[in-house]
């Protein structure tokens, strides 16, 4: 399923073919967690930027309009008018980030749903259960993600449980595809490396996890507080015990800066809400560095926002007209901004696909990792 086609130090280039067509990589997948990206912007919409990999959360779909209802109408795909890959999320995190947890056992997890505070049981069959429901393209295996910082002990039973959670994800998941009634038949599942911040735990764990010949693996539990360089680190440390005929994919990660550096080691897949959440609030990436579209200097400022950039904001607005429809809470300007910021990251890995297929990634990295942080 995942054709490595060139590596570059630790980067690769390679292609990842599923039932609902090919996924070049490295990719960044656009995060949609109800089934739409947040800002108005439509599937439609989402082709002409060139988004490859939409990504729905198995929680919240779940809770609203319900994953039953979403398989009565055809799943995901036919749900929301997309026939490119889904990623859905296992629900792992939200359950430990968002809901009031009430306990947490072998079985699986007992908490309370931020919406109307009804007790939901949330198992590795019963998240295999839902993601079969939503017929999405890759399924990720229900893990515990541990907040850092967390006890050596913790982390390492959490780690434990995890891999027997996932034993069961596997098992459900071969069991559901095969069923009359599932719409996705060929529905693949990402196991998630856990471990918390130790380098011994994470690599004991994909050491177990590349037993089971999953077909991708992510690497999970990163990005939630921990200094970048000990993300980095832990990818490093992670890497060399993945299979190296499998994806890899840094859930929640991340600014365009997280996305060179983690090519850089090995990374394949990667997702965020930063473009979008960021761009509602006015905070544009561009090739030149990252702008606050709500300064008053862009008051007067008849340039688009990336005079590189063919989005649709790029190529029919200004800076000051856009400017005043984010300072006016109207929802055009939300929707421009977040057009704009997904296409950039869109555009920034067709770009380092580019460089691999050329032979100088190392070189674009050097180029670019001090300019897309750089703030103007």
């Amino acid at each position: 399923m995942f054709e490595l086609l060139k590596t570059e130090g630790a980067a690769r280039r390679g292609i990842f073919h599923t039932v609902h067509g090919d996924i070049q990589t490295p990719v960044f997948m656009n995060v949609g967690t109800a089934a739409a990206i947040k800002g108005g912007v439509s599937t439609r919409d989402l082709e002409k930027i060139g988004c490859q990999v939409e990504l729905s959360n198995t929680y919240h779909l779940h809770v609203r309009p319900g994953d039953e209802l979403i398989k009565k109408m055809g799943g995901i795909h036919k749900f929301m008018n997309w026939s490119r890959p889904v990623l859905t999320d296992s629900g792992g995190f939200q359950v430990f980030s968002l809901a009031k947890l009430r306990g947490i056992k072998e079985e699986g997890v007992t908490f309370s749903s931020h919406i109307d505070g009804k007790k939901i049981f949330m198992s590795p069959e019963i998240s295999m259960q839902i993601q079969s429901n939503l017929a999405s393209t890759i399924a990720m295996a229900f893990d515990e993600c541990v907040e850092n910082p967390a006890t050596y002990s913790y982390a390492k039973n959490s780690s434990m449980m995890t891999v027997r959670w996932l034993e069961r994800c596997k098992k459900e998941m071969q069991r559901l595809n095969s069923l009359d009634d599932t719409i996705n038949k060929k529905q693949m599942l990402f196991g998630i490396n856990q471990g918390c911040t130790f380098d011994d735990l994470r690599i004991e764990n994909m050491k177990m996890i590349a037993d089971m010949d999953l077909d991708g693996y992510a690497i999970g539990g990163l990005a939630v507080g921990e200094p970048a360089e000990v993300m980095y680190r832990v990818i490093e440390a992670v890497e060399p015990y993945a299979p190296k005929n499998k994806p890899r994919y840094l859930m929640g990660v991340g600014t365009p800066a997280n996305i060179l550096e983690g090519v850089r080691r090995g990374v394949d897949f990667f997702d965020c809400v930063m473009p979008s959440r960021n761009a509602r609030h006015g905070y544009i990436f561009t090739s030149n560095g990252i702008i606050n579209i709500k300064n008053e200097k862009y008051a007067t400022d008849d340039s688009p926002f990336d005079k590189n950039c063919d989005c649709e904001a790029c190529q029919n607005y200004s800076r000051s007209y856009i400017r005043h429809l984010i300072k006016a809470n109207e929802m055009l300007g939300m929707r421009l901004c977040v057009l704009h910021n997904l296409r950039f990251y869109n555009n920034l890995m067709e770009r380092i696909r580019e460089a691999l297929d050329n032979g100088c990634f190392e070189t674009f990295y050097k180029e670019n990792i001090d300019l897309v942080q750089k703030r103007l």
